[in-house]
């Protein structure tokens, strides 16, 4: 898929045009990103967002949305990468969280392993189902974005929680039916979902949510979850 951003057009006009304010080494690292990502994206299908417009509104905004619900020092795994969305944002606007992508599709990691090396991020790739990964490795929490409906997610995942402490989910509005959904086949029994964060896609009336998921034992006051400190890894 050629990229379409016609030649005078860059990140930094595309942030200004939706009100998106990040320092200059923070949208020269995103511009590069965009540009080996639109790369390798002629060679393998990993985004439908190839101008700069649609990246901040839709991938970025996603990404920085759930950046506000980090804390600091937590390992975070991306579930589901694909082109590295939304981690590779995730480590370039809070380099103060330790980041790994994870990525089930041999193509899309080995991409994604080339991207992240040629950018010189700190970011581990992981090849394989994130469930399947989990035990061998442990995280506070794991971020996932258009990966399945909720029912899944909640089974795949359930059976690991022993090895992260919550979910943060990039949802559109039929997180309420999968929500329901869930509840119906007790899928939430014991666990705490809240809403984060709402907001607006550009350009639609469409609205996503950030949801976070954890046992409900480890609910704080303010709807936040009790991140533990691994001492190491398995």
């Amino acid at each position: 898929m050629a990229i379409v951003n016609p030649p005078d057009e860059n990140l930094a006009a595309a942030l200004t045009r939706h009100g998106v304010g990040l320092h200059e080494p923070q949208i020269e690292r995103l511009a590069q990103y965009c540009r080996l990502l639109w790369e390798w994206n002629e060679k393998l299908n990993l985004t439908r967002h190839t101008d700069y417009d649609r990246f901040v509104a839709r991938d970025l905004l996603d990404a920085l949305a759930v950046a506000d619900f980090l804390e600091p020092g937590e390992r975070v795994l991306d579930v589901g990468t694909g082109g590295g969305l939304p981690g590779v944002i995730l480590a370039v606007v809070r380099d103060d969280v330790e980041i790994a992508l994870c990525e089930s599709m041999a193509k899309k990691a080995r991409a994604v392993e080339d991207i992240v090396r040629r950018m010189g991020l700190p970011v581990a790739v992981l090849h394989g189902r994130a469930e399947d990964l989990l035990g061998r490795w442990r995280f506070n929490t794991l971020v996932i974005r258009a990966v399945a409906r909720l029912i899944k997610l909640l089974r795949w995942f359930r059976p690991r929680l022993q090895f992260f402490d919550r979910m943060l989910l990039v949802k559109g509005p039929s997180w309420v039916e999968e929500r329901a959904e869930a509840r119906h086949h007790g899928l939430l029994k014991n666990l705490a979902l809240r809403r984060l964060a709402t907001y607006t896609i550009p350009g639609s009336n469409a609205e996503s949510v950030v949801l976070q998921i954890c046992p409900q034992a480890k609910l704080l006051p303010g709807d936040r979850c009790r991140l533990t400190e691994w001492e190491s890894r398995e």
